[in-house]
């Protein structure tokens, strides 16, 4: 069993422990967003946990849902035209969604930090970067303006950016898309967070440093038993990296799997689309398979399964009854009618 130990003392009034070793529990959670054009339903009814030094990979395609998930557990999303109707988002034990706002604040960085996909709109263009870096010790530790500016060249060697002691007072604009990526890491990582969220991280960049920024961030995660949420559509890049996978579709979890099983067989067809669309080596001139369609629009989901109109197994049941999450094998859960023959073909 999980031995839990406090996540927190040192620069907060509040210790966190985790509950049987799980830092965070989102619990049926349901997030609306309430337009001139009608109600969309970004996230319908989702749960999941993250324990102490685990890596939990969350996938789908754009507009599944992923992002907003992140945001309602940073408590970032714009309120209104997002509600929040129902469920949870518990922090070791605690509901961040019935938190004091100032409270909220406090678990915000320290507890909870989170790394935004597009360093460049992410970083402020007019302070240099150390600056940036330090601003988490200014606010939270009460630092003096040296000090923190001090912790900001340790972190910026942490995350391997040469010369860090010299571009400490360069701008955003002077590095490239990889280092500005390590920056935005070593922001999150200041305060050593409990929960680190990582927001497509590797998008933009190189295969290169797509690889190397993956091995950072499972460096760093081992080496302080952070709880890792990786958020992504790239199958192929959370391989490696993830204990367990949560897949989404249209604001729902529709596969939830260790890794190793659900890369050998997954359970849902649209996973199984997923992986069939990564390009591989022994598959040299054949033409690379696609999901047809688009994702539906939120506003108007297709009755039954979500993923009917794309599935090539969709039935009438598919199109008339919605297939609740259920385990299908031992430790997999799969929301398809038909998962167990998914998992055999």
């Amino acid at each position: 069993m999980t031995t839990d130990t406090p996540t927190r003392s040192k620069g907060s009034d509040v210790t966190y422990t985790p509950q049987d070793g799980v830092l965070l529990e989102v619990d049926d959670l349901f997030v609306e967003f309430h337009t001139p054009d009608g109600v969309a339903t970004a996230i319908n009814g989702i749960s999941f946990e993250l324990h102490q030094g685990e890596s939990l990979a969350i996938l789908g395609e754009s507009g599944s849902g992923k992002s907003v998930t992140a945001q309602a557990i940073m408590g970032i999303l714009d309120m209104p035209p997002a509600v929040i109707p129902q469920g949870h988002i518990r922090y070791c034990g605690q509901d961040l969604l019935t938190m004091d706002p100032e409270q909220r604040r406090k678990t915000r960085g320290p507890e909870i930090s989170m790394i935004f996909q597009d360093a460049l709109s992410s970083l402020n263009p007019v302070f240099p970067v150390g600056w940036q870096i330090a601003e988490m010790f200014r606010t939270h530790r009460g630092m003096n303006k040296s000090d923190a500016l001090q912790q900001a060249v340790r972190l910026m060697e942490r995350v391997q950016i040469p010369g860090a002691r010299e571009r400490v007072k360069a701008y955003p604009h002077q590095f490239s898309g990889g280092m500005r990526q390590r920056i935005m890491i070593a922001v999150a990582i200041a305060l050593d967070p409990a929960v680190l969220i990582a927001d497509e991280p590797t998008t933009a960049l190189d295969v290169t440093v797509q690889a190397q920024i993956m091995a950072l961030l499972e460096e760093l995660q081992e080496e302080r038993q952070m709880g890792l949420i990786l958020i992504t559509h790239d199958l192929g890049v959370v391989a490696d990296v993830a204990d367990r996978i949560a897949v989404m579709y249209a604001g729902r979890l529709v596969e939830k799997a260790d890794v190793n099983d659900l890369y050998a067989a997954p359970a849902h067809p649209y996973t199984r689309g997923l992986l069939e669309s990564i390009p591989r080596l022994d598959q040299k001139g054949q033409k690379l398979s696609a999901i047809g369609g688009l994702p539906p629009n939120l506003m108007r989901i297709p009755a039954g399964c979500p993923f009917n109109p794309r599935c090539r197994m969709a039935q009438d049941i598919c199109r008339r009854d919605l297939p609740p999450l259920r385990e299908v094998a031992p430790g997999r859960l799969a929301a398809c009618h038909f998962a167990e023959e998914v998992i055999d073909a």
